[in-house]
């Protein structure tokens, strides 16, 4: 197992004893409660017990993506009961001597306000995430990506959306609720009647498809039958009107975490979820959503 320059022969759990100190302080930025973070982390520790560490290459980034995961978990079960746990004073954080991550003192020492972590839980789980692991613990998107099971262009987006929310900055999703949702009932009624103009019409230059392993595998299994060849990323709007025009026909409006979105049901059974971007009266992401594990973890309210 390679360390990334942490196993000096330790043991495996006198590996994990150093990064615990990192880990609790990411979970912490997270989930704005001590003992959530605690519980985080030796969620982390339980699982690596259960895998053979021999695999792990790096097991600062191992451990990192498991705690970001679990803490992602917590979040949005956190907002499916309207809990706030906010529970505790910073200052008994572990101090970033603490964290055995020098590099990152400083900011770590700037991040314990009380203030900041009331902001973050105005957040999405995934804009919170996204934004505590790369602009207060520097992993890429590309880490990142897997973590909040999107593409690395929209970690990013998630990253910048939220990064506008904590300076107090207008985010572009200006159209009022009623029009995001108008939005996306227009672009379903264009996919339905294959009109491919009016799909244009209502998608950003820059609107990135994306969808998961389930998906993608999904369109390969049913190509023969006339299932769009989707990728895991497709960006650019001609693409996104190719895969969605003459389709959607089961797809239903509904409201997903809140948000203007779709979803298919076969036989009563959720299969496929469509989350929409709208900025600016566009469409500007839209991401495809049938790995039953993350479908179960949406709040969906259908309109439909």
């Amino acid at each position: 197992m390679n360390e990334g320059g942490n196993g000096d022969g330790l043991t495996l759990a006198g590996q994990f004893e150093r990064q615990r100190g990192r880990l609790r302080a990411v979970a912490f930025r997270m989930l704005g409660s001590r003992g959530e973070a605690d519980d985080a982390v030796q969620e982390a520790w339980l699982r690596l017990g259960r895998v053979d560490s021999d695999g792990i290459e790096n097991l600062r980034g191992w451990l990192t993506t498991v705690v970001g995961r679990v803490c992602l978990d917590m979040l949005r079960t956190r907002k499916t009961r309207g809990e706030h746990p906010l529970d505790g004073d910073v200052s008994e954080l572990p101090s970033p001597a603490d964290a055995a991550d020098p590099e990152h003192a400083a900011l770590l020492a700037d991040s314990m306000s009380l203030a900041l972590l009331t902001v973050l839980d105005a957040l999405t789980p995934a804009e919170r995430v996204a934004f505590v692991l790369h602009d207060m613990f520097d992993l890429s998107f590309d880490e990142i990506a897997p973590i909040v099971g999107k593409s690395p262009v929209a970690a990013r987006q998630l990253a910048s959306r939220a990064r506008r929310r904590v300076r107090g900055q207008p985010v572009p999703h200006d159209a009022a609720p009623e029009r995001r949702r108008e939005v996306v009932r227009a672009f379903l009624a264009a996919s339905r009647g294959g009109d491919f103009a009016a799909l244009l019409a209502l998608l950003d230059p820059a609107v990135v498809l994306t969808a998961d392993r389930v998906a993608v595998a999904g369109s390969l299994a049913r190509r023969a039958q006339g299932a769009p060849a989707l990728s895991a990323e497709m960006p650019g709007p001609d693409a996104v009107a190719t895969v969605f025009s003459g389709r959607a026909a089961a797809a239903r409006l509904a409201l997903i975490d809140g948000a203007p979105g779709a979803v298919v049901r076969i036989g009563g059974e959720l299969r496929v979820v469509f989350l929409f971007t709208v900025e600016e009266e566009l469409v500007r992401a839209i991401e495809i959503v049938a790995d039953p594990g993350r479908l179960r973890t949406l709040d969906i309210v259908t309109l439909e």
